[in-house]
């Protein structure tokens, strides 16, 4: 079980107001969806802090106009861009994995997508990203490069996540020296 005092040491930048807020689902869902080794929960939590700011933004900042009628995002009705655009501490996008995603966790998100901004379907739409995208298989292996082309599509902030990953393992493994 990660506490607070582990979450605040790797990144202290997560406010005391988001950890107290984030720290109970991401237990739940590290059991639920078994995130449940050092180097699991490390580099889920890289991704996540990266992608979410720290775990402030559970939307995304831009309008999301740039999503409207994608259709390899599944966005077929005018406004799914807007409507359906990055929730969720990592960026659910587009009407099909709002779909997915909601099925999965039992969520209405297609009527109710901003289901994804409350703390624990936040969490729980990250792990179940995870989950379905094989991340924990790619942790276990230390191919935290492929986990981030998993989770971004690309290597876009690689460098900062890298860096919290050592930061992480350095606090969930204290005798690990990186």
């Amino acid at each position: 079980m990660l506490t607070d005092a582990q979450l605040h040491a790797i990144s202290a930048t997560i406010t005391q107001a988001h950890r107290t807020l984030y720290l109970p689902a991401l237990n739940v869902a590290f059991e639920t969806f078994q995130i449940n080794t050092p180097q699991r929960i490390a580099a889920f939590l890289a991704n996540v802090l990266h992608e979410s700011g720290s775990l402030h933004y559970v939307r995304e900042i831009y309008s999301g106009r740039s999503y409207e009628a994608r259709a390899d995002l599944g966005n077929n009705q005018p406004g799914d861009g807007m409507r359906f655009k990055g929730r969720g501490l990592l960026q659910i996008t587009g009407r099909a994995n709002y779909a997915i995603c909601g099925k999965a966790l039992g969520l209405d998100l297609l009527n109710h997508p901003e289901l994804l901004e409350q703390s624990q379907a936040a969490v729980d739409s990250a792990a179940w990203f995870w989950n379905t995208h094989n991340c924990n298989a790619l942790a276990d292996t230390d191919q935290f490069t492929n986990v981030r082309r998993r989770i971004n599509g690309g290597l876009n902030g690689l460098a900062e996540c890298q860096a919290i990953y050592r930061n992480a393992l350095s606090v969930l493994v204290p005798q690990l020296t990186l």
